[in-house]
């Protein structure tokens, strides 16, 4: 067995004024509390909302605020995230890794800002794994990622065990980001840690899988202090036995005799997508999409390049349209 304690905590965020004072409060009560809490896990931009107006440099004070907390309980601390700016301009949606000794150990920006409804931020391109001494691999990624699994494959690829995946979902997509979490930990053999805010910060619901895609916690729609011990020991058996002595998802991806065309910008493999619309929020009365639904009659009407024609040919093959 192979324990470690990690604790999401749910809390309302305040758009308008630093939520700070109020997360290291809650870090006090979980430490008294729970104290044999080792990892704490905040929401998506708990620190200081979702208004990059509140945007700042990395470091900054509140991120010494909290390696201060981090040395003084012994804890590893992932303060959610903050919008940071960068020398050049650019805003980052960006997460650090603080461990008990109260060290910057790994820094994150989000890969896939919510877009279009958050134009304007920059998207990062660097993964963020770190090891935990004696227990194991972590990686984080921030709530839209996970949409994307590739982000995920390139995590467990690295060893990942356990996915943090701090979020702030306040939509009405919810209940799909949770069936992807769950999907999530059994495609990929990890916990998902998924902590959601209140408020402006969210609709809550967060949640912790564990690698058979089974819900260990769900917070409901109040303020939640969730401790979970987990079992890395779990992993390491269901990555070779599988789940629940059934697939073995990672080494079947590794023993793949398939190549994935699609990742190669050139192939033209993803012609398709580029008969898609621009990348914006829907207007009122939009009626975008309704007239060219249909793949087929998207791509009929498009100019591939030459090295398009092989991937166009099978699918009039197969649909029987020219």
């Amino acid at each position: 067995m192979t324990p470690f304690a990690i604790a999401g905590i749910q809390m309302h965020v305040g758009a308008l004024h630093s939520n700070v004072e109020a997360m290291r409060h809650r870090i006090e009560i979980l430490m008294a509390r729970f104290p044999w809490t080792q990892m704490v896990l905040f929401s998506e931009l708990a620190p200081y909302g979702p208004l990059d107006q509140f945007a700042q440099p990395f470091p900054n004070d509140a991120i010494a605020q909290f390696q201060e907390d981090a040395r003084r309980f012994g804890l590893w601390i992932i303060p959610g995230s903050m919008f940071e700016k960068t020398e050049d301009g650019r805003i980052f949606n960006t997460s650090v890794v603080i461990n008990p000794q109260g060290e910057i150990v790994a820094k994150y920006s989000k890969m896939f800002p919510f877009k279009p409804y958050e134009q304007g931020i920059a998207s990062g391109t660097e993964f963020c794994v770190f090891d935990v001494p004696d227990v194991g691999r972590f990686g984080l990624s921030i709530c839209y990622d996970i949409w994307f699994p590739e982000t995920t494959r390139q995590l467990t690829s690295q060893g990942v065990e356990v996915l943090l995946h701090p979020v702030l979902t306040g939509t009405t997509d919810r209940d799909a980001e949770i069936a992807i979490a769950r999907a999530t930990a059994a495609q990929f053999q990890c916990y998902v840690f998924d902590v959601n805010g209140l408020g402006a910060g969210g609709v809550g619901r967060s949640l912790v899988v564990d690698p058979s895609a089974t819900v260990l916690h769900q917070s409901a729609g109040q303020e939640d202090m969730f401790p979970i011990e987990i079992d890395l020991a779990m992993v390491r058996r269901q990555r070779e036995t599988g789940m629940k002595g059934l697939g073995q998802v990672l080494k079947s991806f590794r023993d793949r005799a398939a190549e994935f065309p699609v990742y190669d910008r050139a192939s033209g493999t993803d012609a398709y997508l580029h008969t898609l619309g621009p990348l914006e929020t829907p207007t009122k009365g939009s009626r975008a999409g309704v007239s060219v639904a249909d793949p087929r009659t998207a791509l009929a009407h498009s100019e591939p390049a030459p090295d398009d024609a092989t991937m166009i040919t099978p699918l009039k093959g197969r649909t029987g349209t020219s």
